[in-house]
This record gives C-alpha cells, structure tokens and sequence, in this order.
C-alpha cells in the first residue's frame, strides 16, 4: 500500500474501496497494473492538482466557469498533459471514484443499475451508477476539453504575436 500518489499518465482509474475498518482507500487502476492508496478518491485528486499548482476546488472553480456545470464538474489535471478526469458522484464524497476521460473505451449498464466501464487496454471495472449517468459524464468531459483545450490554443497562438502587436493590443 502507498502512503501517496500523483496522477500520471497512465492512470485510469482512482476507485473508491474500504478497508476492514470502514476506512475509505483508493484502488489506483494505471494503464500496466494496480495498487492501493491509503487516501480516499478526492484526497489523491486533490494532491495531484496541487503538484500541478492548484486544488481540487480551484479546478472544480474553473470547470463551473468555464462550461456551468454545478454538480460533478469534470477537471482537468494538468492542462499541459492534457490528463482530465471526471467523477462518477459528488467529489465531496470520500467515496467518490475518479474516471481518466481519454481511456475510457466503452461502457454499458447492467440490470443492478451499475455500470460497467471497459478501458482502452481491455481492462474493466464497475461502478454504482446508471449508464446514463456515465454517458452524461463521458460528454460533459469531452465538452469540457473542447473548450479548455480551444481557449488554450487560441491563448497560446497569441502569445507568439510579435512584441509591437501585443503592445498594440495593449495600447
């Protein structure tokens, strides 16, 4: 078990699992293999984002600014890896698991209401909630990163303006 971790890469997957004392860990699913945390879901999201100089709630801050979506907001990571998750119920709960938007290959509901999510390298995971909560979720992602990643290329193309035309913005 580790005692901390950062989302990387190859990260898939943060799911909340408890302990023999009711205890809240993360099962980290990464792209080649899986281990356990000792923190909840939420608390390993949050770390992340500050390794990558911000929060949990300043991202959640930006993504409800950003689209306007209230309740489970998508985030971004880190936009420079272009690494988003989305959760899959209020990130206010310890339970709450984490879904890594780009490897998410497939989905389909079950007759429990779960649903079951296949990611790009084959492997698969349930989770309690409707199939088209995920579909939701799986959209407002995608959407999310369509604006974030236009608005970044549109900020990056004019910051390699010339000197005297951003002055002249400027003026």
């Amino acid at each position: 078990m580790k005692k901390d971790y950062e989302i990387n890469l190859n990260t898939m997957a943060l799911l909340a699992e408890c302990d023999e004392r009711g205890e809240v860990l993360t099962k980290v699913f990464e792209a080649d293999g899986r281990f356990t945390v000792d923190k909840c879901p939420s608390q390993v999201v949050d770390d992340s984002c500050r390794y990558f100089a911000s929060s949990l709630n300043g991202r959640i801050s930006g993504t409800k600014e950003l689209t306007r979506y209230t309740h489970k907001p998508p985030i971004v990571i880190s936009e420079a890896m272009r690494i988003y998750f989305f959760p899959i119920i209020s990130p206010k709960r310890k339970d709450c698991t984490w879904i890594a938007h780009k490897f998410v290959r497939s989905f389909y509901g079950e007759k429990n209401q779960t649903t079951t999510i296949e990611f790009t390298n084959g492997t698969t995971i349930n989770v309690p909630v409707s199939h088209g909560m995920i579909a939701n979720q799986v959209q407002r992602t995608a959407h999310f990163r369509v604006i974030l990643e236009d608005r970044l290329r549109v900020s990056s193309s004019s910051s390699s303006d010339s000197p005297e035309r951003v002055a002249e913005t400027f003026s």
